[in-house]
This record gives C-alpha cells, sequence and structure tokens, in this order.
C-alpha cells in the first residue's frame, strides 16, 4: 500500500469532521477529556492557509492533521524557539496499526528543516499515560505536564487544562 501525504483541501472537509467525530467518540470511552465539536471556520483557515494536511492510500484518506508554527498560549516562553507544533491527529479506523503517526514524524521533520524549524512539538490534554507511551516511542520526549495559564481562544478541551508536552530536536 502506497501512503501519500498531502495538504487536505475543500472537499476534504466533512471527511475531516467525520475522523473527528470517530476519534471524539472513541475518546469519550476511554477518558473524561475529549475532543469538542471544532468550528468549521478553524477548519477552512487552516485549508486555506495549508496547515491541514492528510494521509491518502488506495484512494482513501486514511488520517488528517494540523501543523502551525504557533503555540503561545500552550507552549509560553518555548512558543519563541523554532517550532513546528501538531494537532489534532485523527486516524480512519480502517488504516489503524499502519504506523501513520511514525509515517507522519519522518514527514514532519523534512517539513520541518525545510521551513527551517529545530524542534517538533505537540501537546495532550490531561495525564494520559497510554499516549505518553505512544509518542515516547515515536520518537518525542515526554516534557511533563502544564497546568494552563491562558485559554482564551482555544478550542474547549483546552479549559482550565493540563496538558502533556512533546518534543522532538531535530539536528
Amino acid at each position: 500500500m502506497i501512503f501519500q501525504i498531502q495538504n487536505s483541501n475543500s472537499n476534504d472537509i466533512d471527511e475531516i469532521f467525520r475522523l473527528y467525530k470517530i476519534a471524539t467518540d472513541f475518546q469519550k470511552t476511554r477518558f473524561t477529556v475529549h475532543w469538542p465539536e471544532f468550528d468549521s471556520t478553524l477548519i477552512e483557515t487552516e485549508i486555506i492557509e495549508d496547515r491541514q494536511w492528510k494521509i491518502v492510500a488506495d484512494g482513501k484518506t486514511a488520517c488528517v492533521w494540523a501543523t502551525t508554527f504557533n503555540d503561545p498560549q500552550i507552549w509560553e516562553e518555548r512558543n519563541e524557539d523554532p517550532s513546528v507544533y501538531i494537532h489534532r491527529i485523527a486516524t480512519n479506523p480502517d488504516f489503524r496499526g499502519q504506523n501513520l503517526v511514525g509515517k507522519i514524524v519522518e514527514w514532519v521533520k523534512i517539513y520541518a528543516k525545510e521551513n527551517n524549524k529545530r524542534f517538533i512539538r505537540m501537546d495532550t490534554v490531561g495525564d494520559n499515560q497510554g499516549l505518553i507511551n505512544y509518542y515516547t516511542k515515536c520518537g518525542f520526549d515526554f516534557l511533563g505536564l502544564l497546568k494552563l495559564k491562558n485559554t482564551e481562544g482555544l478550542p474547549a478541551h483546552y479549559n482550565n487544562a493540563t496538558v502533556s508536552l512533546f518534543q522532538m530536536t531535530l539536528n
């Protein structure tokens, strides 16, 4: 199976929201904190700005995620570091077990270098030991927990949240 990474486009919006719903429904079965329903303007803006991505295989969307070069409310003073931030990875259940996060990591290493970034960063809400273990197996360093101070304008699941921070340093 050949996996291709591409920018998402406006034709992908329904599929992006379908994958978010599947991910959220799964989160609800396991965790007290889960993704809210995201505003469509957030996704539309990410698409326009070429920050919404997908992995395509066999003509199907296997996975989606978003990137940004700024994340000051979560990363605070560390936001000054030249970084790519990955958000909202959602996998199509038909492609689970295909190491899609590993494929994202290999791609984002190249993307970060092309954009003169030194770090790849992610966060997840809460102290989710399963995700901490998984992301460290994918090559991220777990930097610890951070209680967010200013969540105004962030999606609802960040309100009054503690997040787990992950970072990969590029050579």
